[in-house]
């Protein structure tokens, strides 16, 4: 019996998620689907969106989705993430792009064992300061370290912008209850999140399998957005405050757009993340034969306590004896 509906595509016909757009947010419109399109409708008309470029989509308050506008998403690989109001708050997400679970095995044996662990997260720290030796340098003092630097570079922008600068308070519960340089730096950061968590499903990772975070399911998703905070978000942050900005929320996520997609910070992710979990080191090779397969081909395959891995789907009763 043919299955109804319309069949998937192929992964090799699918945008790898490096080459997609790194979000789009909507808010208050109906969302459905025009051929390959996703369209989204308000009072002002309607925009078409091409669902093979999209690598997130972030749904805010107002917006409702048909399910032919949800199979076209899931069918070109994008993840759906719903958000709260200026995309600050975040609830649930989408499907993945991998079909092959080689980068979440990984990634999982990786931070289940402790030496390995450590390997990786004094890798995420080394990013932070390229050409510095921090070989002899203990967890505790890379967190002061790291501590530091944000702060040293928050003092900078401020003087770089006029901003006035105190330290960064928020309230989770109340977006406007602070000054608007913490506003802009928490609609900034929520952007950033949303792009990264959106990489790291699609490449098929575990957004709650953290190094230097932990216990929390976004574990990992703040330990990748942190590489890239001080050249992105506060820069960006900080630029929108000095322009005494009306919506504080609206300008930041544009502007953050504008920075990712001049940055090419989807590419740069997904590397990032290979790097990270494939090697021993960011700055080592990544597993070029992961690289070929891409995100995996897709089958299913049975573990062998041998170390192989067998073809599934297949009856293996007339080769062993009971």
């Amino acid at each position: 019996m043919k299955i109804p509906g319309v069949p998937p595509a192929e992964l090799s016909e699918l945008n790898r998620a490096q080459d997609r757009i790194s979000f789009v947010y909507l808010e208050r419109c109906v969302i459905h689907r025009d051929s390959n399109a996703i369209t989204a409708t308000d009072e002002k008309g309607v925009v078409h969106i091409p669902a093979a470029t999209l690598g997130v989509l972030m749904l805010g308050p107002g917006t409702s989705i048909t399910q032919q506008a949800m199979m076209l998403i899931a069918d070109n690989g994008a993840t759906v993430v719903w958000v709260g109001e200026h995309g600050v708050r975040y609830y649930a997400h989408g499907r993945t792009l991998a079909r092959s679970s080689r980068l979440l095995v990984a990634q999982a044996a990786a931070v289940s064992h402790r030496d390995r662990r450590l390997q990786v997260a004094r890798a995420m720290y080394r990013m932070r300061f390229p050409g510095e030796d921090t070989n002899s340098l203990t967890m505790q003092q890379l967190r002061g370290k790291e501590g530091a630097r944000v702060r040293r570079c928050y003092r900078e922008h401020a003087l770089r912008t006029g901003v006035a600068w105190n330290n960064r308070e928020y309230d989770p519960d109340d977006f406007s209850g602070s000054d608007p340089v913490n506003q802009a730096l928490s609609a900034a950061h929520a952007c950033l999140y949303g792009v990264v968590h959106a990489v790291i499903v699609a490449i098929g990772a575990a957004p709650g399998l953290g190094f230097v975070h932990t216990g929390h399911e976004r574990s990992f998703v703040y330990d990748i957005a942190d590489l890239y905070k001080a050249e992105i978000t506060i820069p960006v942050a900080f630029d929108i405050a000095a322009t005494d900005s009306t919506d504080i929320g609206t300008d930041t996520r544009r502007a953050i757009r504008d920075r990712v997609h001049d940055g090419a910070l989807l590419d740069r992710c997904v590397r990032d993340i290979r790097s990270l979990l494939l090697t021993s080191s960011a700055s080592g090779p990544i597993d070029q034969a992961w690289l070929d397969e891409e995100a995996g081909s897709d089958s299913v395959r049975l573990w062998d306590e041998s170390g192989y891995e067998l073809t599934g789907g297949r009856n293996y009763s007339g080769d062993v004896d009971f």
